[in-house]
């Protein structure tokens, strides 16, 4: 039997929250010159390059877009970010991913990224699922749902269908 897909939010939808969640993070990080939107995977990515093109239109704070690329189903190997970590020494950093599922991505995101001196380290998805096993929290969420774990939740940033979908 093969599942049907709900949508849950259009891509208007995701317009909207992707500029709420862009003025969030420019509320928190008034004070910084600079911030940098570090994009997990492929659809972290792309939401973080929508972020950036909302913050690059509303402020003169310089952003940074880079991807952080693991595989998310064993994130624990191979991480791999084209720029020097040591660059992101003492500035502010937005970890943005599509979906924050049990936390176990984000985790091994952080103690990557906590090789160096970051001043700030906060954490945007467009979906909170909430089945959190490991002590991370979305600091600016579009949407949480309270889902089974049987669910799935599928976002497609790109093309056509553009959509959070569940599964």
């Amino acid at each position: 039997m093969q599942k049907t897909e709900h949508l849950i939010f259009d891509k208007r939808k995701i317009e909207y929250c992707t500029k709420r969640i862009a003025y969030q993070i420019l509320e928190s990080n008034i004070k910084y010159k600079e911030i940098f939107l570090i994009g997990i995977g492929d659809n972290g990515s792309i939401f973080a390059s929508e972020i950036e093109k909302v913050l690059i239109s509303v402020c003169r704070i310089q952003i940074t877009t880079l991807k952080l690329k693991m595989d998310k189903k064993k994130p624990r190997n191979n991480i791999f970010l084209d720029f020097d970590l040591k660059d992101l020494n003492n500035k502010s950093v937005v970890i943005v991913d599509d979906v924050l599922n049990t936390g176990l991505v984000l985790a091994h995101a952080l103690k990557f990224l906590l090789t160096v001196h970051i001043k700030q380290i906060k954490i945007a998805v467009l979906v909170n699922r909430e089945h959190n096993k490991f002590p991370i929290k979305a600091d600016f969420k579009g949407i949480s749902l309270s889902t089974s774990v049987n669910d799935t939740v599928k976002v497609n940033l790109k093309g056509r269908g553009n959509g959070v979908y569940l599964v």
